[in-house]
């Protein structure tokens, strides 16, 4: 049994599904294989398993992108999100405001002051174009009032965070399992965390609600299947992942990554999808992103 993952090896889309995986062999008796198909932005990796058969051996752990996001930013995909059969979402991960520690910022309101006192000459890196990290980053900028600030496209979280590191990058909208280590060294600095609330592994820093109201970037990582598997199928993998999600070791592992356990049925994650196709949408538009050639 295999699930793919749209992603490189390393980080929280590689990293979940392989902590899933793993009680997933032991539950069913079966090796569960974590196949890292990366490129187009997930396309690759959503094509497989649209052409995949419908027999439960093969599934796709991933983050928004894939289901949510790329149908809006692009004109033509050689998959149809809309036809997978959603199982579960396993937990998710909020997105953190960072800024280098050169930047003479504090706080989000320090920060927005200190970008337009330097309109147009600060830069912020993102995981690419079709990233909820740039979508984020357009939305804060446009719920700043407009800032000016250019960005610079990487090819995944580990350049981005080179570049962050390095001084190259001043501000980035990661997610907080792969950063909080920097944060936590002083190599650079977390403003606001993106999830609904404050999250425990930074209790002193704000959410961004607190000064945006209703500002919320998750990244939650959900388990699809193929188009026409049986809903029986899907409920039962959903109700085994369910249970793994209480399992303490488990719990211990996604708390170092920042994540926060969901767990639920397949029904729900249908609803789930459709209101976050709905939340980006509305952010892309907002962007003033055109779908694109993929």
């Amino acid at each position: 049994m295999r699930i793919l993952v749209p992603f490189p090896p390393g980080g929280a889309a590689d990293a979940l599904p392989r902590i899933i995986g793993e009680k997933l062999s032991a539950r069913f008796g079966q090796p569960f294989v974590i196949e890292n198909r990366a490129g187009a932005t997930g396309a690759i990796a959503g094509e497989l398993l649209s052409r995949a058969d419908p027999d439960g051996y093969t599934f796709m752990s991933t983050p928004p992108a894939p289901l949510v996001i790329n149908p809006f930013l692009y004109t033509k995909l050689p998959y149809d999100p809309t036809q997978f059969v959603p199982v579960t979402v396993m937990a998710s991960i909020p997105s953190v405001l960072l800024v280098h520690p050169k930047i003479q910022a504090r706080s989000v309101e320090e920060f927005v002051a200190y970008a337009r006192a330097n309109s147009g000459r600060l830069n912020y890196a993102s995981q690419g174009t079709t990233s909820v990290s740039f979508l984020t980053a357009e939305m804060f900028l446009a719920a700043a009032g407009g800032l000016k600030v250019q960005h610079i496209p990487y090819k995944g979280t580990g350049p981005a965070l080179t570049a962050m590191l390095a001084g190259e990058a001043d501000v980035f909208f990661d997610n907080l399992g792969t950063s909080l280590q920097h944060v936590r060294s002083g190599r650079l600095k977390a403003l606001a965390v993106c999830g609904e609330h404050r999250h425990p592994s930074l209790p002193d820093i704000p959410a961004m609600s607190e000064i945006y109201p209703g500002f919320v970037s998750v990244a939650w990582f959900g388990l699809v299947a193929p188009p026409r598997t049986s809903p029986a199928l899907a409920e039962r993998v959903a109700s085994a992942v369910s249970e793994i999600l209480k399992h303490s070791d488990v719990l211990k592992r996604l708390a170092d990554l920042s994540a926060e356990p969901i767990g639920m049925p397949p029904s729900e994650m249908a609803r789930f999808m459709k209101q976050e196709a709905q939340r980006w949408r509305e952010a892309i538009r907002a962007a003033g992103v055109k779908p694109g050639e993929l």
